[in-house]
Protein backbone atom coordinates (compact mmCIF):
# COMPACT_ATOMS: atom_id res chain seq x y z
CA UNK A 1 0.00 0.00 0.00
CA UNK A 2 1.34 3.70 -0.94
CA UNK A 3 1.71 6.43 1.10
CA UNK A 4 -1.92 7.95 -0.60
CA UNK A 5 -3.48 5.05 -0.47
CA UNK A 6 -2.51 4.63 3.58
CA UNK A 7 -3.64 8.68 4.08
CA UNK A 8 -6.98 7.80 1.97
CA UNK A 9 -7.77 5.26 4.36
CA UNK A 10 -6.89 6.71 7.60
CA UNK A 11 -8.30 10.52 7.05
CA UNK A 12 -12.20 9.47 6.98
CA UNK A 13 -11.67 7.51 10.37
CA UNK A 14 -11.01 11.34 11.78
CA UNK A 15 -13.84 13.22 11.91
CA UNK A 16 -13.61 17.23 13.34
CA UNK A 17 -15.53 20.16 14.20
CA UNK A 18 -14.78 23.51 15.82
CA UNK A 19 -16.33 26.86 16.78
CA UNK A 20 -15.72 29.33 19.03
CA UNK A 21 -17.08 29.69 22.29
CA UNK A 22 -16.86 32.68 25.44
CA UNK A 23 -16.02 31.30 28.59
CA UNK A 24 -19.49 32.04 29.81
CA UNK A 25 -21.24 29.24 27.89
CA UNK A 26 -18.00 27.07 29.20
CA UNK A 27 -18.86 27.27 32.39
CA UNK A 28 -22.68 26.72 31.80
CA UNK A 29 -21.37 23.33 29.56
CA UNK A 30 -19.96 22.55 33.27
CA UNK A 31 -23.24 22.85 35.15
CA UNK A 32 -25.20 21.24 33.33
CA UNK A 33 -22.45 18.68 33.49
CA UNK A 34 -22.05 18.58 29.39
CA UNK A 35 -18.27 18.46 29.57
CA UNK A 36 -16.08 16.48 31.30
CA UNK A 37 -12.71 17.61 32.95
CA UNK A 38 -11.56 14.59 34.84
CA UNK A 39 -11.45 15.97 38.07
CA UNK A 40 -9.02 12.82 38.71
CA UNK A 41 -6.08 14.39 36.79
CA UNK A 42 -6.20 17.05 39.85
CA UNK A 43 -3.82 14.15 41.36
CA UNK A 44 -1.68 14.39 38.71
CA UNK A 45 -1.11 17.35 37.64
CA UNK A 46 -1.77 21.16 38.99
CA UNK A 47 -1.04 24.81 38.00
CA UNK A 48 0.97 26.84 40.54
CA UNK A 49 -0.68 30.00 41.63
CA UNK A 50 1.20 31.21 39.44
CA UNK A 51 0.36 29.86 36.67
CA UNK A 52 -3.01 30.21 37.14
CA UNK A 53 -2.62 33.90 37.93
CA UNK A 54 -1.02 34.19 34.47
CA UNK A 55 -3.90 33.14 32.46
CA UNK A 56 -6.44 34.94 34.43
CA UNK A 57 -3.96 38.08 33.53
CA UNK A 58 -3.88 36.54 30.14
CA UNK A 59 -7.31 36.54 30.02
CA UNK A 60 -8.37 40.23 31.21
CA UNK A 61 -5.72 41.45 28.36
CA UNK A 62 -7.13 40.41 25.79
CA UNK A 63 -4.30 37.64 24.54
CA UNK A 64 -5.36 34.84 22.64
CA UNK A 65 -6.44 31.75 24.67
CA UNK A 66 -4.85 28.17 23.12
CA UNK A 67 -8.10 25.93 21.55
CA UNK A 68 -9.29 23.06 23.89
CA UNK A 69 -9.50 19.93 22.61
CA UNK A 70 -12.31 17.38 23.56
CA UNK A 71 -13.44 14.09 22.13
CA UNK A 72 -17.79 13.98 22.03
CA UNK A 73 -18.76 10.79 23.84
CA UNK A 74 -21.85 8.45 22.74
CA UNK A 75 -23.94 10.67 25.24
CA UNK A 76 -22.84 13.73 23.70
CA UNK A 77 -20.66 15.00 26.86
CA UNK A 78 -17.25 16.33 25.59
CA UNK A 79 -14.21 14.50 27.21
CA UNK A 80 -11.53 17.33 27.63
CA UNK A 81 -8.30 15.63 26.01
CA UNK A 82 -5.73 17.47 26.67
CA UNK A 83 -3.82 18.17 29.84
CA UNK A 84 -3.31 22.03 29.29
CA UNK A 85 -7.15 22.76 28.11
CA UNK A 86 -8.00 20.81 31.82
CA UNK A 87 -5.95 23.38 33.82
CA UNK A 88 -7.47 26.13 31.68
CA UNK A 89 -10.86 25.17 32.47
CA UNK A 90 -10.19 23.82 35.95
CA UNK A 91 -8.56 27.68 36.42
CA UNK A 92 -11.95 29.51 35.19
CA UNK A 93 -14.20 27.08 37.10
CA UNK A 94 -12.23 27.27 40.34
CA UNK A 95 -11.92 30.79 40.05
CA UNK A 96 -15.76 31.44 40.24
CA UNK A 97 -16.60 29.36 42.61
CA UNK A 98 -18.00 26.10 40.35
CA UNK A 99 -15.16 23.75 40.51
CA UNK A 100 -16.02 20.25 42.04
CA UNK A 101 -13.75 17.94 43.66
CA UNK A 102 -14.28 13.95 41.58
CA UNK A 103 -16.56 13.47 44.72
CA UNK A 104 -18.77 15.97 43.21
CA UNK A 105 -18.12 17.89 46.72
CA UNK A 106 -17.52 21.82 45.61
CA UNK A 107 -14.30 23.37 46.17
CA UNK A 108 -13.14 26.74 47.75
CA UNK A 109 -13.33 29.42 45.12
CA UNK A 110 -9.63 30.34 44.21
CA UNK A 111 -8.40 33.49 46.02
CA UNK A 112 -4.75 33.28 45.41
CA UNK A 113 -4.60 35.38 42.51
CA UNK A 114 -0.71 37.05 42.46
CA UNK A 115 0.61 40.36 41.82
CA UNK A 116 1.66 40.31 37.94
CA UNK A 117 3.61 42.46 35.83
CA UNK A 118 1.06 44.42 33.74
CA UNK A 119 -1.57 43.94 36.41
CA UNK A 120 -0.21 44.53 40.03
CA UNK A 121 -3.68 45.26 41.42
CA UNK A 122 -4.96 41.73 40.47
CA UNK A 123 -3.42 40.37 43.74
CA UNK A 124 -6.01 38.86 46.29
CA UNK A 125 -8.19 39.51 44.18
CA UNK A 126 -11.65 37.33 43.94
CA UNK A 127 -14.71 36.52 41.86
CA UNK A 128 -17.46 38.04 43.50
CA UNK A 129 -17.59 37.92 47.17
CA UNK A 130 -20.37 40.30 48.52
CA UNK A 131 -18.59 40.10 51.76
CA UNK A 132 -15.79 41.79 50.26
CA UNK A 133 -16.33 43.85 47.42
CA UNK A 134 -12.85 45.55 47.58
CA UNK A 135 -11.10 42.75 46.65
CA UNK A 136 -13.48 41.17 43.74
CA UNK A 137 -13.87 42.00 40.22
CA UNK A 138 -16.06 44.47 39.23
CA UNK A 139 -19.37 43.32 37.30
CA UNK A 140 -17.24 45.19 34.32
CA UNK A 141 -14.66 43.00 34.81
CA UNK A 142 -16.32 39.61 35.35
CA UNK A 143 -18.55 40.31 31.94
CA UNK A 144 -15.14 40.86 30.32
CA UNK A 145 -14.22 37.03 31.60
CA UNK A 146 -17.33 35.89 30.46
CA UNK A 147 -17.48 37.07 27.21
CA UNK A 148 -13.88 36.09 25.98
CA UNK A 149 -13.76 33.25 23.29
CA UNK A 150 -11.82 30.22 23.63
CA UNK A 151 -12.02 27.74 20.38
CA UNK A 152 -13.40 24.33 21.19
CA UNK A 153 -11.74 21.43 18.32
CA UNK A 154 -14.10 18.56 18.51
CA UNK A 155 -12.95 15.05 17.69
CA UNK A 156 -16.52 13.81 16.93
CA UNK A 157 -17.97 10.02 18.48
CA UNK A 158 -18.16 9.19 14.56
CA UNK A 159 -14.43 8.82 14.71
CA UNK A 160 -11.99 5.63 15.08
CA UNK A 161 -12.16 4.98 19.08
CA UNK A 162 -8.72 4.76 18.81
CA UNK A 163 -8.60 8.25 17.55
CA UNK A 164 -9.05 9.60 20.87
CA UNK A 165 -6.12 8.07 22.84
CA UNK A 166 -4.52 8.95 19.53
CA UNK A 167 -5.22 12.26 19.80
CA UNK A 168 -4.62 13.00 23.55
CA UNK A 169 -0.73 11.11 23.27
CA UNK A 170 -0.18 13.65 20.36
CA UNK A 171 -1.49 16.31 22.26
CA UNK A 172 0.00 16.12 25.79
CA UNK A 173 3.51 14.33 24.96
CA UNK A 174 6.12 16.65 25.72
CA UNK A 175 3.89 18.80 27.75
CA UNK A 176 2.45 18.52 31.56
CA UNK A 177 2.94 14.83 31.41
CA UNK A 178 6.17 13.58 32.13
CA UNK A 179 6.10 9.45 31.51
CA UNK A 180 3.78 7.12 29.44
CA UNK A 181 2.42 5.52 32.19
CA UNK A 182 1.45 9.29 33.58
CA UNK A 183 -0.27 9.26 30.21
CA UNK A 184 -1.86 5.59 30.57
CA UNK A 185 -3.04 6.63 33.91
CA UNK A 186 -5.02 9.93 32.27
CA UNK A 187 -6.64 7.81 29.02
CA UNK A 188 -7.39 5.17 31.82
CA UNK A 189 -9.49 7.51 34.01
CA UNK A 190 -11.73 8.57 30.46
CA UNK A 191 -12.03 5.30 29.77
CA UNK A 192 -12.77 2.76 32.42
CA UNK A 193 -12.32 4.82 35.83
CA UNK A 194 -12.78 2.30 37.82
CA UNK A 195 -10.42 0.06 36.55
CA UNK A 196 -8.00 2.81 37.22
CA UNK A 197 -8.90 2.68 40.96
CA UNK A 198 -8.40 -0.69 41.19
CA UNK A 199 -5.02 -0.66 39.22
CA UNK A 200 -4.10 2.48 42.18
CA UNK A 201 -5.36 0.56 45.02
CA UNK A 202 -3.94 -2.67 44.13
CA UNK A 203 -0.33 -0.98 43.22
CA UNK A 204 0.05 -0.11 47.11
CA UNK A 205 0.09 -3.32 48.09
CA UNK A 206 2.59 -3.79 50.64
CA UNK A 207 4.76 -6.99 49.75
CA UNK A 208 4.43 -5.46 45.76
CA UNK A 209 5.68 -2.18 46.99
CA UNK A 210 8.69 -3.62 49.33
CA UNK A 211 9.94 -6.27 46.26
CA UNK A 212 10.37 -3.71 43.44
CA UNK A 213 11.73 -0.59 46.36
CA UNK A 214 11.82 2.26 43.44
CA UNK A 215 13.81 5.44 43.66
CA UNK A 216 11.46 8.14 45.28
CA UNK A 217 11.74 9.75 41.61
CA UNK A 218 10.56 6.58 39.92
CA UNK A 219 7.68 6.58 41.93
CA UNK A 220 6.79 10.20 41.38
CA UNK A 221 6.88 8.93 38.14
CA UNK A 222 4.01 6.33 38.36
CA UNK A 223 6.43 3.55 37.53
CA UNK A 224 5.32 1.47 39.84
CA UNK A 225 1.64 1.08 38.41
CA UNK A 226 3.62 0.66 35.12
CA UNK A 227 4.89 -2.87 36.73
CA UNK A 228 1.48 -3.88 37.82
CA UNK A 229 0.45 -2.93 34.58
CA UNK A 230 2.76 -5.33 33.00
CA UNK A 231 2.22 -7.94 34.79
CA UNK A 232 -1.85 -7.56 34.23
CA UNK A 233 -0.79 -7.64 30.45
CA UNK A 234 1.64 -9.98 29.89
CA UNK A 235 1.12 -12.68 33.31
CA UNK A 236 -1.12 -15.08 31.37
CA UNK A 237 -0.88 -13.22 27.31
CA UNK A 238 0.21 -16.36 24.95
CA UNK A 239 3.93 -16.08 23.91
CA UNK A 240 2.96 -15.56 19.76
CA UNK A 241 0.93 -12.65 21.15
CA UNK A 242 3.58 -10.73 22.72
CA UNK A 243 4.61 -9.19 18.95
CA UNK A 244 4.76 -5.24 19.16
CA UNK A 245 6.76 -2.39 17.63
CA UNK A 246 7.35 -0.33 20.80
CA UNK A 247 6.55 -2.08 24.04
CA UNK A 248 5.63 1.50 25.47
CA UNK A 249 2.28 1.66 22.57
CA UNK A 250 1.73 -1.45 23.05
CA UNK A 251 1.48 -1.80 26.75
CA UNK A 252 -1.09 1.35 26.03
CA UNK A 253 -3.39 -0.49 23.13
CA UNK A 254 -3.72 -3.46 25.76
CA UNK A 255 -4.48 -1.21 28.72
CA UNK A 256 -7.36 -0.03 26.40
CA UNK A 257 -8.78 -3.51 25.28
CA UNK A 258 -8.54 -4.66 28.95
CA UNK A 259 -10.61 -1.35 30.11
CA UNK A 260 -13.13 -2.20 27.40
CA UNK A 261 -13.29 -6.14 28.24
CA UNK A 262 -16.45 -6.48 30.14
CA UNK A 263 -15.79 -10.01 31.22
CA UNK A 264 -12.12 -8.93 32.67
CA UNK A 265 -11.74 -10.34 36.19
CA UNK A 266 -11.04 -8.29 38.84
CA UNK A 267 -11.21 -11.06 41.36
CA UNK A 268 -8.61 -13.74 39.80
CA UNK A 269 -6.33 -11.37 38.90
CA UNK A 270 -5.80 -9.25 42.10
CA UNK A 271 -5.48 -13.05 43.27
CA UNK A 272 -2.78 -13.62 41.16
CA UNK A 273 -0.47 -10.61 41.69
CA UNK A 274 -0.90 -10.61 45.62
CA UNK A 275 -0.24 -14.14 46.18
CA UNK A 276 2.81 -13.72 43.50
CA UNK A 277 4.41 -11.47 45.85
CA UNK A 278 3.25 -12.61 49.01
CA UNK A 279 5.73 -15.80 48.05
CA UNK A 280 8.31 -13.36 46.63
CA UNK A 281 8.10 -11.66 50.30
CA UNK A 282 8.86 -14.99 52.06
CA UNK A 283 11.51 -15.90 49.59
CA UNK A 284 13.32 -12.69 50.01
CA UNK A 285 11.88 -9.16 48.88
CA UNK A 286 15.35 -8.63 47.26
CA UNK A 287 15.12 -10.97 44.47
CA UNK A 288 15.07 -8.58 41.58
CA UNK A 289 18.51 -7.41 42.41
CA UNK A 290 21.20 -9.24 40.74
CA UNK A 291 22.56 -11.82 42.04
CA UNK A 292 26.60 -12.25 43.40
CA UNK A 293 27.54 -16.45 43.14
CA UNK A 294 30.95 -15.42 44.81
CA UNK A 295 29.19 -13.61 47.55
CA UNK A 296 26.13 -15.47 47.18
CA UNK A 297 23.76 -12.05 48.07
CA UNK A 298 21.36 -10.68 45.95
CA UNK A 299 23.11 -6.65 45.31
CA UNK A 300 22.02 -3.21 43.72
CA UNK A 301 18.97 -1.86 42.70
CA UNK A 302 15.95 -2.84 40.94
CA UNK A 303 16.21 -4.96 37.92
CA UNK A 304 13.47 -4.36 35.14
CA UNK A 305 14.47 -7.85 33.78
CA UNK A 306 14.92 -9.54 36.35
CA UNK A 307 11.10 -8.67 37.09
CA UNK A 308 9.94 -9.84 33.99
CA UNK A 309 11.27 -12.78 34.46
CA UNK A 310 10.93 -13.77 38.03
CA UNK A 311 7.66 -12.10 38.94
CA UNK A 312 5.67 -13.00 35.29
CA UNK A 313 7.21 -16.35 35.51
CA UNK A 314 5.77 -16.78 39.22
CA UNK A 315 2.53 -14.93 38.21
CA UNK A 316 2.00 -17.14 35.31
CA UNK A 317 2.37 -20.53 37.73
CA UNK A 318 0.70 -18.86 41.13
CA UNK A 319 -1.54 -21.99 41.93
CA UNK A 320 1.05 -24.98 41.29
CA UNK A 321 4.13 -23.95 42.71
CA UNK A 322 3.94 -24.63 46.65
CA UNK A 323 6.88 -27.42 46.09
CA UNK A 324 9.77 -25.63 44.43
CA UNK A 325 12.61 -23.88 46.09
CA UNK A 326 12.30 -20.30 44.35
CA UNK A 327 14.88 -18.47 45.87
CA UNK A 328 17.25 -21.48 44.37
CA UNK A 329 15.24 -21.14 40.87
CA UNK A 330 15.92 -17.56 41.06
CA UNK A 331 20.15 -17.61 41.40
CA UNK A 332 19.91 -20.29 38.91
CA UNK A 333 18.64 -18.05 36.74
CA UNK A 334 21.86 -15.94 37.42
CA UNK A 335 23.83 -18.38 35.34
CA UNK A 336 21.53 -19.04 31.86
CA UNK A 337 23.09 -16.92 29.32
CA UNK A 338 19.81 -17.00 27.83
CA UNK A 339 18.62 -14.41 30.72
CA UNK A 340 22.31 -12.30 31.55
CA UNK A 341 22.63 -11.17 28.19
CA UNK A 342 19.42 -9.44 28.79
CA UNK A 343 20.58 -7.68 32.01
CA UNK A 344 19.76 -4.23 33.23
CA UNK A 345 17.04 -2.02 31.80
CA UNK A 346 18.68 -0.63 29.07
CA UNK A 347 19.09 -2.26 25.22
CA UNK A 348 15.82 -3.39 23.05
CA UNK A 349 12.85 -3.65 25.53
CA UNK A 350 10.47 -5.28 23.01
CA UNK A 351 13.26 -7.85 22.38
CA UNK A 352 13.88 -8.34 25.73
CA UNK A 353 9.96 -8.88 27.16
CA UNK A 354 9.46 -11.38 24.12
CA UNK A 355 12.09 -13.39 25.31
CA UNK A 356 11.83 -13.25 28.81
CA UNK A 357 8.68 -13.74 29.40
CA UNK A 358 8.28 -17.09 28.05
CA UNK A 359 12.20 -17.79 29.82
CA UNK A 360 10.09 -16.77 33.04
CA UNK A 361 7.27 -19.37 32.51
CA UNK A 362 9.53 -22.09 32.00
CA UNK A 363 11.94 -21.72 34.81
CA UNK A 364 9.10 -21.58 37.06
CA UNK A 365 7.32 -24.68 35.55
CA UNK A 366 6.22 -26.93 38.78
Amino acid sequence: MGLQEQIDRMRPEIRVDGYSMSIGEWISLYENQEIDIHPEFQSFFRWSDSQKTSFIESILLGIPIPPIFVSQRDDGVWDVVDVDGVERLSTIYEFVGKLKHETQEALSPLIKLEETKYLPDLKGKKWNDPDDPENSLTPTQRLLIKRTKIYANILLNKSDELAKYELFKRLNTGGSIATRQEMRNCILVMENKEMFKWLKDLSQNANFQECIALSERLMEEQYDIELLLRFIVFRKMEAQAIKMVDLGDFLTDQMIALAQDKNFNYQQETEAFQKTFEILQETGSDSFRKYDQRRDKFLGGFLVSAYEAIALGIGYHYENISNINIREKIKDIWQDDSYTKYVGSGGNAKRRIQELVPFGRRKFQP
